[in-house]
Parts: structure tokens; C-alpha cells; sequence
């Protein structure tokens, strides 16, 4: 039984966390290069602003705050997934090699497939998320140890050796291509949020309203798998078919979000410490935290990279990198 304190401080930092998205959002509808009255915006919203007004709102911002938000979400939820199957604290879709394996999926899509205007936006995600789960299937078979199981420090080793491969083979594919795609893959490369416009969101929520529900719906699987085996055996589970189960939720929700927004990473290391070391690390109660916090964190990065240097501003992916690699590298010297 969860204590009642616990919940009720939940129900505070996601009503805080709400409440923090809101404000970032709001301030970042006003800046940018072509910057927007703060005092205007609710009379923009409201279907009161001008031509310049409406566009820079409703066609630039609006989509690209959405995008990052529901990106930062899924993004977050798919590393506290990783972290609780292979219960390793530094577990992360970007530092494991399943966002470089989305990546090059994209990249063989986007430079060699016949591309339809129409059908590119929906079928992104679907392509990320096959070539996703191909890397995780070869991560988990080299992290594999028939007496172990799944080897917590060696799937993150090999993880990172998967990334840092496939991002040599994604240099390897743009080598010969046209200017404009390699210019494409590069921005992905650095995490620069390419897709802000209306058909991205439609394309990204779908995927979130499927698998956040599944995802809070096995919350209490997480907990098991983090406990004995003996545990797992007394209450029925397969542990390696709830294992696959779970790590094939965690690739789709990361391959959804970097095929719309670049290789973008530590969010998803970052979001769920931060929510376990506010509510505990119960699954049921640091989740929620940790998908609201993702959102924020993300948001945070953008509308800071978007506003650093101008015009072109600082890839999303560069800002989370700059805070999130010391993190990282703090966590991992705590583990040793």
C-alpha cells in the first residue's frame, strides 16, 4: 500500500509540474526572432491578433511547443522503462543506441525511399520504430547471459557501443548525398526540433495516447522485475517475455519522438531521477512525475537554444547534452 503523504505530494509536483509548463510555454510564445508582446498573447489566442500575429503563434510556436512537450514525455517515460527492466540507473534511449537506431532508419528513408509528401510525416515514426527495434533485439542478444539474464551494466556498454557505431554509419550514408539532405541529417544529428508544424503533433499523440495508458497499466510489472527472481516466479511472471514486452513500448515511444524531433538525449536518464528522488521509486508514483517532468525539461531546452544565438539559435539535443553529460557522468562515477 502506497502512503497517502506520497500520493499527496504527487498530486502537488504534477500540479506543479503543469503549472511550470504552462508558464515556459507562455514565455515561449513570446520570444524568438520575430518576438510577440507578452501582453498580446492572450488576445491572440483568443482569435483577437493581426495576420504576422496569428502566424508566428499559431504556425510556428504553438506546433513546436506541443512537439516538445509530447516528445519530452515520451522520451522520459521510454528511459524509466529502460531503467526498471534492466535496473541500471543509467539506462537512456540516447546514450543505449535505440535513438541512433531510429536515426538510421530515418536517414535510410529520407535519402534512398521515393518520398510522398502526403504519407512521410505518418510513416516516419513506423520506419524509426522498425529500425529502433532491430538495434534493441541486437543490444539485448550481446547483453544477454544464459545464468544472468539480462546484464544491467553490460546493456548500457553495449548500448553505447551500438550508438557510437550507428552514428558512424548515419556520417557513413550522408557522405555522398545531396546538399539538402545531408543539411537534414545534420540538424537531426544535433537534435534541432525539425518537425514543428500541426501534421508532427497528429503524428507523435497517437502513439502517446496508446502506450502512456499500457505503460501505467504495468507499472506494478516494473516493480517485480526490479525485485528477486523467486518473486517474479511467485506471482507467475515470465520475466524475460515481460522484459521483451516492456523494452519493445520503451523503443516505440522513443522512436516516435527523435523520428520528429532529432537524436535527442538525457531526458529520458534525467526526468525519472529527478521523479524518483522527489516520490521514491515505486513505479505508480514516479512515472506520472517523471512524464510531466520529461515535457518541462525538454521545453526548458528548447525555448533556451531557440533564444541563446540568433537567428539560427542552439539545437535542443546540444542544450540537454550540455546539462545531462555531466549528470550522467556524475551518476556513473556514483555506481563504480
Amino acid at each position: 500500500m502506497i502512503h497517502p503523504m506520497l500520493l499527496r505530494k504527487q498530486k502537488w509536483l504534477l500540479l506543479i509540474s503543469i503549472l511550470s509548463i504552462i508558464v515556459i510555454a507562455f514565455v515561449s510564445l513570446g520570444l524568438g526572432y520575430s518576438s510577440v508582446g507578452f501582453s498580446r498573447i492572450p488576445a491572440i489566442l483568443s482569435g483577437d491578433g493581426t495576420f504576422k500575429e496569428n502566424f508566428v503563434v499559431f504556425s510556428l510556436r504553438l506546433p513546436r511547443i506541443a512537439i516538445t512537450i509530447l516528445a519530452g514525455m515520451a522520451l522520459a517515460l521510454s528511459g524509466a522503462i529502460l531503467q526498471g527492466v534492466t535496473k541500471n540507473d543509467l539506462a537512456d534511449p540516447g546514450i543505449v543506441g535505440i535513438n541512433a537506431g531510429a536515426g538510421v532508419g530515418v536517414a535510410i528513408y529520407f535519402l534512398f525511399a521515393p518520398i510522398d509528401a502526403n504519407s512521410f510525416v505518418y510513416l516516419l515514426p513506423i520506419v524509426a520504430f522498425v529500425s529502433a527495434c532491430m538495434t534493441a533485439f541486437l543490444i539485448y542478444i550481446f547483453s544477454y547471459e544464459k545464468k544472468v539474464g539480462l546484464h544491467p551494466v553490460k546493456f548500457v556498454l553495449v548500448g553505447v557501443g551500438f550508438s557510437m557505431a550507428l552514428s558512424g554509419l548515419m556520417v557513413v550514408l550522408i557522405s555522398s548525398a545531396e546538399r539538402e539532405k545531408v543539411d537534414f541529417i545534420a540538424q537531426w544529428l544535433a537534435g534541432n526540433i525539425w518537425g514543428d508544424d500541426w501534421p508532427f503533433v497528429l503524428t507523435l499523440l497517437p502513439w502517446l495516447l496508446l502506450l502512456v495508458p499500457i505503460t501505467f497499466f504495468k507499472s506494478n510489472n516494473l516493480n517485480i522485475l526490479n525485485l528477486d527472481e523467486k518473486v517474479a516466479v511467485g506471482v507467475g511472471m515470465n520475466k524475460e517475455k515481460e522484459r521483451w514486452k516492456l523494452i519493445i513500448m520503451a523503443v516505440a515511444l522513443a522512436a516516435a519522438a527523435v523520428s520528429v524531433t532529432g537524436g535527442i538525449s538525457f531526458v529520458g536518464l534525467m526526468a525519472p531521477h529527478i521523479a524518483k528522488s522527489l516520490v521514491g521509486p515505486r513505479h505508480q508514483l514516479f512515472m506520472p512525475v517523471a512524464l510531466v517532468l520529461g515535457g518541462l525539461l525538454l521545453l526548458i531546452a528548447d525555448t533556451v537554444g531557440r533564444n541563446v544565438l540568433e537567428p539560427d539559435g542552439l539545437a535542443a539535443g546540444i542544450v540537454t547534452a550540455l546539462i545531462g553529460a555531466p549528470y550522467f557522468i556524475y551518476l556513473m562515477l556514483k555506481k563504480l
